[in-house]
């Protein structure tokens, strides 16, 4: 019951706590009511998790004060090697009780406030994977944002590069993120379209940079199946001192041409 909990953010504690207090949040706990605090896709679960505090006498304060003292044990605990949470993907075995690559990924979006690198080698489904962050676009014009991606060329494929780079980047705006939003700056490595070579590289690396001191580092894609159903394993870490090392690494790479701006 309380392992729902547990895997909610910081964020999404205190609002719950909140809407408790306040009672915008009661018994019967509805998806309608919680729909108000908390994203879509975490409503089900925790209306049950509610509805199980409840059937076993807890009121709405006195669920407020188990999430306010689990939020004030996490904060107690938080020394410097704390600062580095295990996040993965896939099926839950007993006692686990990680956080979700999906719920951390959105949760750091939701949260921007000046920039966002996203570092990744597939994208599918993106309009879905990237809704908070085109969200957080709209509602702060000056958000910059950064996306490094891979463009790759089949296997025998002759078509010449700027066709290549042109057809993705008309992919990607038509399918890979969101209708009328505004767009992100996106990169690529020339090298994987390469019109000469005969063996070419791969934009492999996924990692997602906020704010220049939030890092989640995953061997995930940017897909419906890498963020949810994969097993999957990531590291998200709070460090200015690494997240200034990525985003120099890859403004250099622009700087000296190994990274080049399709759009």
């Amino acid at each position: 019951m309380t392992e729902v909990f547990i895997k909610l953010s910081d964020t999404d504690l205190q609002s719950l706590t909140v809407g408790l207090r306040s009672q915008r949040i009661a018994p019967p706990y509805t998806e309608l009511q919680l729909s108000r605090v908390l994203a879509s896709d975490l409503i089900q679960v925790v209306a049950a998790g509610l509805s199980n505090f409840e059937s076993i006498g807890f009121t709405s304060d006195q669920i407020a004060t188990v999430l306010e003292l689990l939020v004030k044990d996490r904060c107690a605990s938080r020394t410097f090697e704390s600062q580095i949470d295990l996040v993965t993907s896939g099926p839950e075995a007993p006692g686990i009780s990680n956080r979700d690559t999906s719920v951390v990924v959105r949760e750091l979006f939701a949260h921007a406030q000046n920039s966002v690198l996203v570092v990744g080698y597939a994208v599918y489904q993106g309009q879905r994977v990237f809704a908070k962050l085109a969200q957080r676009m709209e509602e702060h014009p000056d958000l910059d944002v950064k996306l490094f991606l891979n463009i790759s060329r089949p296997d025998r494929d002759t078509t010449a590069s700027e066709i290549l780079i042109s057809q993705y980047t008309q992919r990607f705006k038509d399918s890979q993120w969101p209708t009328g939003c505004r767009l992100p700056e996106v990169y690529y490595d020339p090298r994987s379209v390469d019109d000469e070579k005969p063996v070419r590289s791969s934009l492999h690396a996924k990692c997602v940079v906020v704010d220049a001191k939030q890092v989640f580092v995953s061997s995930a894609n940017f897909t419906e199946a890498g963020q949810q159903r994969n097993i999957e394993v990531g590291l998200s870490i709070q460090s200015e001192w690494l997240a200034q090392r990525i985003i120099r690494h890859f403004k250099l790479l622009h700087e000296h041409g190994m990274a080049k701006r399709a759009f």
